[in-house]
């Protein structure tokens, strides 16, 4: 269930995760010390978390906040929350405290475990700083920027901040999310990591230049403001990417998916595995995050394990020019003996285009990076290997410009037989080293390079690919479970991927029996899913417009939700940790 990222890996939410409860967690998480008398005053340093209060009771749960010592901080209205900083030994007693449903650890972010000023070291994270050690700009020297090339965004849907607003440059496919049937967000980026991905792989404008500013991107929105979503939603939109990748003439040639579970079944059976590998043998550079669960995991997440698709780790430069002392981040899965990271890039600490009013950015206001001049910070830092993912993606754009008839297979042996490795460095942890984008571009096509990996069945169970990682409904505890999706329709591996390979999984707006796309979609394509000018005013994001309260009747598309059992609005795996995004979910 949900995991509250502790450094090292260090989990305070054990017992919640065991008994499926959602904690909406934030930042690094402390340890627990034991609670005092009551009434008393507890001794010791003060510790600052985030208190979740019950339904209507807020005031309540800050007065237990202050009896206990404590003081309130900020309101968390996206979340029913508000931080506050209490005696460490009072956290414990907090927790059944009256008016309080949950607590969770909070903290300061601190890049590079430092406390890292944006105004004294605007360039640490610099993007720009980062394609100069990657050489991408030898590359443009070439005119390689990605255009004509559309990158398939799998992600929290994408905020047209400046950057990523020109005409054109963000097609939206279905939104698929919890939010697609609420008008005022549907498409947009409410929790704040797809738009980071975004800019990362294509942002362009006179301030800021992604890694192919002239990529075109196909959003297809599966997550929520609290980073909600179901493996079976993103099975079902790596599923219509392939379907609908030649679509208006897009030629979707590369998938982004920054998202990744804990699945221990073989990626021979796993239903995502599955999907990602179709899409590559269909002619889409598939990209996968290898996961943030540190060094000492020795195995990638789902489906970054599934040995055909190019699964990446993150590297660290350390904020030098030089490629002497760069070096694989703490935070970076280590893979197996059969399955490491293909290569590595960039991913710790990225500037990158920030979502005002996002969850990410009313959460941690402490990743903005600071204007010179006093104005609103354009750009939000986030480490992790989702940003190493779509530094590659961007890379493959750039690949797939320059030679339009590369198969996955050889854009993938471009970038590892051309990858620079780190002297010292495990290779399961680094696979065949950073990317060099320069020496890719440079290199003769191979001309042998085909992967023969047994390919995926998907027979296997949709409940193991979710490995830890479910929905869960926040007012009753009840977690989707099971073969089934988020429509609590029956889940058939067998019946489902023969329709995955044929294309035919999805009918107009259907999949697995339901329609999912509603009429945010016209079921054979799109009718100005472009970005107007009229759907987007950052000054209207409150926070509380795009609450998990705005869904009315839990109603989608003329079909409901299983019951009244759950509605998925919460989820594992979405905590900012100060140096990522946790791995367990979007990585």
């Amino acid at each position: 269930m949900t995991q509250s990222l502790a450094p090292r890996g260090v989990s305070w939410g054990e017992r919640r995760r065991q008994a499926g409860v959602a904690v909406l967690s934030g930042l690094l998480a402390v340890p627990v010390l034991g609670a005092t008398a009551a009434g008393a005053s507890p001794a010791g340093p003060e510790t600052a978390v985030i208190v979740r209060h019950q339904a209507g009771a807020e005031a309540q749960a800050e007065r237990s906040v202050e009896r206990l010592g404590g003081e309130v901080g900020r309101d968390l209205d996206l979340i029913d929350s508000f931080t506050a900083e209490v005696p460490a030994d009072a956290v414990a007693r907090l927790e059944g405290a009256p008016g309080v449903a949950e607590v969770t650890p909070d903290g300061t972010v601190h890049l590079q475990g430092a406390r890292w000023r944006p105004d004294k070291d605007r360039d640490r994270g610099s993007l720009a700083r980062m394609l100069r050690n990657a050489e991408v700009d030898e590359v443009r020297s070439e005119s390689l920027t990605g255009k004509g090339v559309t990158v398939a965004l799998i992600d929290s849907g994408v905020a047209p901040v400046d950057g990523l607003d020109d005409p054109g440059k963000v097609i939206n496919g279905p939104d698929l999310s919890f939010e697609s049937q609420v008008p005022e967000v549907r498409y947009l980026d409410t929790f704040g990591h797809g738009t980071h991905m975004a800019g990362i792989i294509a942002g362009k404008d006179s301030g800021f230049s992604g890694v192919a500013p002239d990529a075109r991107l196909l959003s297809l929105k599966v997550a929520t403001a609290d980073g909600a979503t179901d493996v079976s939603q993103v099975i079902a939109a790596v599923d219509w990417v392939v379907q609908h990748r030649r679509d208006e003439g897009m030629d979707v040639r590369v998938v982004n998916l920054s998202f990744g579970t804990d699945s221990a079944q073989p990626y021979t059976l796993d239903p995502l595995a599955h999907a990602a590998e179709v899409a590559w043998r269909r002619g889409i550079v598939v990209v996968v995050s290898a996961g943030n669960n540190g060094n000492t995991t020795e195995r990638l997440t789902d489906p970054a394990f599934d040995p055909f698709v190019i699964a990446v780790g993150a590297s660290d430069d350390l904020g030098t020019d030089s490629p002497e002392d760069d070096t694989v981040t703490e935070f970076s899965n280590r893979g197996s003996v059969e399955r490491t990271p293909d290569v590595v890039a960039p991913g710790r600490s990225v500037q990158s285009l920030r979502v005002p009013g996002s969850y990410l950015d009313e959460a941690y206001p402490s990743a903005r990076v600071a204007t010179t001049d006093g104005s609103e910070p354009r750009y939000f830092r986030g480490s992790g290997t989702s940003q190493s993912a779509a530094f590659v993606s961007g890379a493959a754009a750039l690949l797939l410009e320059q030679r339009p008839e590369l198969t996955p297979d050889q854009v993938k042996a471009l970038l590892t037989s051309t990858a620079d490795p780190l002297a010292g460095t495990d290779r399961r942890l680094q696979g065949a080293g950073v990317v060099d984008l320069d020496q890719a571009v440079r290199t003769p096509t191979p001309t042998s390079a085909v992967q023969t990996f047994p390919v995926s069945t998907g027979l296997g169970s949709l409940e193991a690919a979710r490995g830890s990682i479910h929905v869960v409904d926040p007012d009753t505890g009840v977690a989707l479970t099971g073969e089934v999706d988020i429509f609590g329709r029956s889940w058939s591996g067998s019946s489902w991927s023969g329709r995955s390979w044929s294309g035919s999984s999805w009918s107009g707006g259907i999949w697995n029996g339901s329609s999912w796309s509603g009429s945010s979609w016209s079921g054979s394509s799109w009718s100005g899913r472009s970005w107007s000018g009229s759907s987007w005013s950052g000054s209207s994001w409150s926070g509380r417009s795009w609450s998990g309260s705005s869904w009315s009747g839990r109603s989608w598309s003329g079909s409901s939700w299983s019951g009244s059992s759950w509605s998925g609005r919460s989820w594992s795996g979405s905590s900012w940790s100060g140096s990522s995004w946790s791995g367990d979910g979007w990585a």
